[in-house]
């Protein structure tokens, strides 16, 4: 009998310039003490693998129609689970991955008004049964975002679009919250990080035992 405890997989979400990569940042270290010897990956998406990154590189430079963009997504999302999701949770592994497939609902569905209908069904086509265990939605007023993102880089193509489309990208995201609530941890993007630390340590607290 296996007596390895399960691996779990947690995602992190938001519009661009939420505080997804300061919370990961700050996440990872207490929760690699919290599991000692276990085995702790840090990933994202789009990208995760060599085919990955190099879509990703495309995707945030190059202009394609919607439905490209999403069969994009889902293929270095294959590529990622294959490569590197599945495999860690094999091995008892925890997961923190920064985007998953909430963020194709949406981005590419909410933001580029792709149906729904077709996201989910390459989802559970390309996935084969890989879902998160926790996502944490960072939701903050666009307007804050904007302004972040404004200070911190330059914008790549996703940056660039105009306040209405992160209003839909946003307004998709919460609609997907209220649906899972149970998968959902809904944290204010503007609290101090340590806050949010501490609220996601206590929400997968019963894991760590």
């Amino acid at each position: 009998m296996d007596s390895r405890k399960p691996g779990r997989f947690l995602s992190f979400e938001g519009v661009d310039g939420a505080g997804k990569s300061t919370l990961l940042e700050a996440l990872e270290g207490p929760l690699r003490a919290r599991l000692g010897s276990r085995g702790l990956v840090r990933t994202r998406e789009p990208g995760g693998t060599p085919l990955g990154e190099a879509l990703r590189e495309r995707m945030l430079s190059q202009d394609m129609d919607p439905l490209t963009e999403t069969l994009a997504m889902f293929a270095a999302r294959r590529e990622h689970v294959v490569r590197v999701l599945a495999p860690a949770l094999a091995r008892g592994d925890w997961l923190l991955c920064d985007r998953f497939t909430d963020a194709s609902f949406a981005y590419q569905g909410g933001g580029r008004g792709v149906d729904p209908a077709r996201i989910a069904v390459l989802a559970d086509w390309v996935q084969a049964g890989t879902v998160p265990d926790l996502t944490v939605l960072l939701d903050v007023p666009p307007a804050i975002a904007e302004e972040r993102r404004s200070r911190a880089r330059a914008a790549d193509r996703f940056e660039a679009e105009p306040a209405r489309f992160f209003e839909a990208v946003q307004a998709a995201y919460l609609a997907r919250a209220r649906a899972e609530p149970s998968r959902f941890l809904v944290l204010p993007g503007t609290a101090p990080t340590a806050d949010s630390v501490a609220a996601v340590l206590a929400r997968i607290a019963p894991w760590l035992d």
